[in-house]
């Protein structure tokens, strides 16, 4: 393809002009510098005949080897040139192949600022995604197996120890095992919820709402939670302005993850400010939290399927890692977006929804 393509470049580009300009001196040799010779030579009472005749040999001659110079010049210059650029498409080609075969390590050189220089570049940004996207796959699917297995094998031990009579079938025993039941049920749900989330964006039922109602409602909700930790909560910037066209209970999906890693997330006696507001791109609802904070190396991945700031934090306590993952399907169906920022004293994660039109 290579090949191709360069000799393709040096026909296209160097044949024509050469030629065009062998014609143009050829003709304009005929036509203007004879005539000019022979017009000196009536001047000069000359025969102009066998003169002339060897005016225009010599000069065919010499324009034919000229011209043929020239285009060994072109052909050989143009050649190297039209090779490095097309250097870096070949590295590009190969490197394809070896991406498409799962290696995701390699990077195209990027040696100039031309065109190809920023295909370079384009090229190397798509590898990193596609890299991380691949680490985040794997890490998912480790994640996956890692939730399914504990409570299964607690399910299989105790069950294996029930049927051996090592345990006695009592009430303690029983609801140990129905709760890491509902452990399952609840990761299961939480994948079909991602799953839902996923493919919301055809499935919208929208109509004209007031985001401060949903935000209110779901603070509402998560009060017994909240006074439980010692939590101190305010709610900033309540109006009745703040109306969005929105499908009413994925939103409020949304907004319930994001209240209820408030209050995971928020240590006993801390707090809580949740500002709503109007911003250029909508209305921006922000989760503010005291704690520990997130690690600035974490901060991009936070909205990630089954990713915890914390890897050794218990799924018990933190989840298991899905619930902002759904919640940035949920808002970028609606064409919003959401967030994060973090210090050592507080988190900011905020989602913003388009303003009602």
């Amino acid at each position: 393809m290579k090949n191709r393509l360069l000799w393709k470049l040096l026909l296209t580009n160097i044949i024509p002009v050469i030629g065009v300009i062998f014609l143009i001196v050829w003709f304009a040799v005929d036509k203007l510098a004879a005539k000019y010779f022979m017009a000196l030579m009536d001047n000069y009472d000359v025969s102009p005949d066998d003169i002339h005749h060897m005016f225009l040999t010599s000069i065919h001659y010499y324009l034919v080897w000229a011209s043929l110079a020239a285009l060994g010049l072109a052909i050989v210059l143009s050649y190297l040139l039209t090779r490095r650029v097309l250097r870096p498409l070949s590295q590009m080609t190969a490197i394809t192949k070896e991406v498409a075969a799962g290696n995701f390590s390699l990077r195209a050189e990027v040696s100039t600022n031309d065109e190809v220089g920023e295909l370079g570049i384009a090229f190397n940004s798509m590898a990193d995604s596609l890299e991380q996207i691949e680490q985040l796959r794997k890490n998912m699917v480790a994640d996956v197996a890692h939730e399914l297995r504990t409570p299964l094998t607690n399910l299989r031990g105790y069950l294996e120890a029930l049927h051996d009579g090592v345990i006695p079938p009592t009430t303690e025993t029983f609801q140990m095992l129905q709760q890491e039941n509902l452990r399952l049920v609840h990761l299961v749900e939480n994948l079909q919820q991602l799953a839902r989330a996923d493919a919301s964006r055809a499935y919208l039922k929208r109509e004209k709402v007031l985001l401060d109602d949903l935000v209110m409602q779901m603070v509402e909700l998560q009060k017994p939670n909240f006074r439980e930790k010692h939590i101190a909560v305010t709610l900033t910037g309540i109006d009745d302005s703040h109306w969005v066209d929105v499908d009413r209970d994925k939103v409020l999906q949304a907004l319930r993850n994001m209240v209820e890693n408030c209050w995971k997330y928020t240590p006993k006696g801390g707090a809580v400010v949740i500002t709503i507001a109007l911003v250029d791109s909508g209305i921006k609802v922000d989760f503010e939290n005291s704690g520990p904070g997130i690690l600035k190396d974490d901060l991009p991945y936070v909205f990630e399927r089954f990713f915890r700031a914390e890897k050794s934090r218990s799924r018990d306590a933190g989840g298991a890692g899905i619930g902002l993952a759904i919640t940035k399907e949920l808002l970028e169906a609606h064409g919003g977006q959401v967030g994060a920022e973090s210090n050592s004293g507080e988190t900011h994660v905020w989602l913003i929804l388009p303003l009602y039109q």
